[in-house]
């Protein structure tokens, strides 16, 4: 028995290590970049790194306007051969586009290819007003269609991803659509792997390199624009396992590429080296999760809420859910001063208390106040946004609690 437990803190040991070197990166510094890596068959998240900080999400947004897309034809609204006429709106999108004229009419299989080959801002514009009457609307569309698949920190202002500073996603947001793409639209994921179409004898290659080029890949898309760096969500299956993984904020293409493949050998072979190791001391149940909790950025399981037992070992709390605080009559009669605040959270990372704040401040407005608090022994980022009276403080969280978004009412001092 103390054999089997000093291999087991051996094992710990070794992948803790192995996980520290991997990880000294120098694109982490980069403020534009974030990124995730989530096992599809557990939902496991295998890495993180700014996976809640807001991002413009450039072509990546097009995975959307495919989702929508693809659930027309599901519908019944839409067949492959339907044709979707050109408007003056979409033929003046500017590159890249595959260079639509008013009047043109192009089929859903054609746009469909046009949208992952070519990444054409001028079919997303035909796609857009074919189902939604004009871009604006379909924006909207998107949106509600972002909120019901769980994608809170997602705004779509267009169907192309082209420049808006209102359009914002996350890493997290763009790997929970990826991952909605492949269950819901199993039919239809194949074609995202496909690497050149032609369209009025012009042929068109793919931009996504790493399908035809990293083991396992096969799809989804790529992404660019000025202010968002080089972006990519992309699928990969080695054996029996799948992982899903976005990087945004690259600073070129090719880094980008070099990123993403190793972020992909890492988790899988970080998961099978735990794996083999568990089964050879007898502890495979466990070992995996123990291989989880060291990888660094840290995952995120499930929120823990202060009422729990909090194991010895080291965990991640996402979110520690706190009591309101108590209002006594008394206390009421006071003038309220700006005194009142919307609590988002508390968190282990600086970093996302942060990040959660600022995108609480999409729907309301707000300063965001992050403070260093300890709770159960354990050192604690508090996320509030400040300065408002009890009123509006209580108006803001319903309106949070609309988009999905728990808060609290409290006093800016409690």
């Amino acid at each position: 028995m103390f054999a089997l437990e000093r291999r087991r803190r051996e094992i710990f040991f070794v992948l803790a290590v192995f996980f520290l070197f991997l990880l000294v990166n120098p694109v982490e510094a980069n403020p534009r970049y974030a990124s995730i890596v989530i096992d599809e068959n557990t939902n496991q998240v295998l890495h993180e790194f700014r996976a809640d900080a807001s991002r413009y999400p450039a072509s990546l947004t097009k995975m959307m306007t495919l989702y929508l897309l693809f659930e027309a034809m599901k519908q019944g609204k839409m067949t492959l051969d339907s044709r979707m006429e050109v408007s003056t709106h979409a033929a003046s999108m500017p590159q890249t586009n595959i260079s639509l004229r008013r009047g043109d009419a192009i089929s859903v299989r054609e746009a469909i290819l046009a949208l992952i080959v070519r990444s054409a801002n001028d079919v997303a514009a035909v796609v857009a007003e074919a189902l939604g009457d004009t871009e604006a609307n379909f924006a909207r569309m998107m949106t509600d269609k972002a909120r019901k698949l769980g994608m809170h920190a997602t705004t779509f202002r267009n169907a192309s991803g082209l420049p808006n500073g209102e359009q914002k996603t996350t890493a997290r947001d763009m790997a929970t659509l990826s991952a909605r793409l492949m269950k819901d639209f199993p039919q239809h994921y194949h074609y995202f792997s496909t690497q050149s179409f032609s369209y009025k004898g012009t042929t068109y290659k793919s931009h996504n390199r790493m399908v035809r080029n990293t083991p396992g890949v096969d799809g989804l898309k790529t992404g660019y624009i000025r202010a968002s760096g080089f972006n990519m969500a992309t699928s990969a299956k080695r054996g029996n396992r799948r992982v899903i993984a976005v990087v945004m904020g690259g600073q070129t293409g090719t880094s980008r590429d070099q990123h993403m493949a190793e972020l992909l050998d890492r988790s899988f072979t970080a998961r099978s080296t735990a794996i083999q190791l568990a089964r050879n001391t007898g502890s495979a149940n466990t070992m995996p999760a123990v291989a989880m909790k060291i990888d660094t950025p840290a995952p995120v399981p499930k929120p823990t809420l202060l009422s729990e037992n909090i194991p010895d070992e080291p965990v991640i709390i996402e979110r520690i859910v706190q009591p309101e605080i108590s209002i006594e009559p008394q206390d009421r009669a006071v003038e309220d001063n700006n005194d009142w605040a919307v609590q988002i959270g508390s968190y282990l990372v600086q970093d996302r208390a942060e990040a959660r704040a600022q995108a609480a401040t999409r729907w309301v407005p707000g300063e965001v106040m992050v403070t260093e608090v300890e709770i159960s022994n354990r050192k604690l980022y508090r996320a509030r946004l400040v300065g408002f009276e009890e009123k509006q403080a209580r108006k803001a969280c319903r309106n949070l609690t609309r988009q999905g978004i728990e808060c609290l009412v409290v006093r800016s001092h409690g």
